[in-house]
């Protein structure tokens, strides 16, 4: 993105907010849906790409109005401005990403406060009402790729042993029973590049981007926080599992923790930058996951 570009939004934000006019602006992301301009490291502006972002970002600031009040954790306070052209704006939440790295030398006392606060988060978004997220604009959480796709495009390129784990997964996968707490409005999308974290004080200082969010299988939330470590997810789970007495099933979690990285590997297999990315994911995972083979 060029700095012609920057411009190119620059007109909308002043139009709303004269008094940014000898602000900084930069780019915060560029992603597939929209792109986000951070205007002096405290308020974010999202510019949808195209007519489905858009819709997405309208979808995403109603479920934030939804679930603000109820939950501890900081989440967006979205706001919607019609222009043309269409965008949100939103106070930064502070912090930085969350990844395996950074987990690593997380102290313990870090990594348990951490851990209770996911697992609260979870918790209290669990209890809010299906019907009315859905009246509010949730869907179905996004499919995986159909699993004689990824047996075709996935399993191949693996190595023997991988390759055998990856087999048993999705024949494990194949034989799961329907979750046992069925379906639940979630967040679905958890992992450490949605959170703003306090590096310097070893703090999560809220979760963002919630376009993704839906309605899916309960135990299919507990996946993504492995992207950061699976002792990460380990201890989300303990915790949630003492705020709402529900007992999880950690195989079943492995299992599909196993087949979505799988489905991301198929989706992207021709992509060498990105598959190879996913490739480490998938053998992230599979140093974790045993006796699934």
């Amino acid at each position: 993105m060029t700095t012609d570009d920057m411009e190119r939004f620059r007109p909308a934000i002043l139009a709303v907010r004269p008094d940014l006019a000898g602000s900084t602006f930069t780019l915060a992301t560029a992603g597939w849906d929209s792109i986000a301009v951070d205007v002096d490291d405290h308020l974010i502006f999202k510019f949808p790409r195209h007519d489905v972002a858009e819709r997405a970002l309208i979808k995403e600031a109603a479920l934030l109005a939804e679930i603000r009040p109820n939950v501890s954790m900081p989440v967006p306070n979205l706001r919607l401005v019609q222009g043309p052209p269409l965008f949100s704006v939103h106070e930064k939440l502070p912090g930085d990403h969350l990844l395996a790295a950074h987990y690593d030398v997380l102290p313990e006392d870090a990594r348990r406060q951490l851990a209770d606060l996911l697992g609260q988060f979870y918790a209290q978004l669990h209890r809010l009402d299906d019907k009315r997220m859905i009246a509010a604009g949730a869907g179905e959480v996004g499919a995986w790729q159909p699993l004689d796709a990824i047996r075709e495009l996935a399993l191949p390129p693996l190595a023997s042993d991988l390759r055998r784990l990856a087999a048993a997964t999705i024949s494990a996968y194949e034989q799961l029973p329907p979750d046992p707490y069925g379906v639940t409005y979630g967040y679905f999308d958890g992992h450490g590049w949605n959170m703003a974290f306090d590096h310097a004080n070893g703090r999560l200082n809220g979760l963002y981007d919630f376009a993704d969010s839906g309605v899916g299988p309960l135990h299919r939330e507990f996946i993504y926080s492995s992207f950061v470590a699976a002792d990460l997810t380990e201890r989300i789970i303990t915790a949630y599992e003492r705020e709402t007495d529900r007992p999880l099933d950690r195989r079943r979690i492995s299992i599909l923790t196993g087949v979505h990285r799988l489905s991301e590997l198929a989706e992207l297999i021709d992509d060498p930058e990105n598959s190879a990315l996913l490739l480490a994911n998938l053998e992230a995972w599979a140093e974790t996951a045993d006796g699934l083979a």
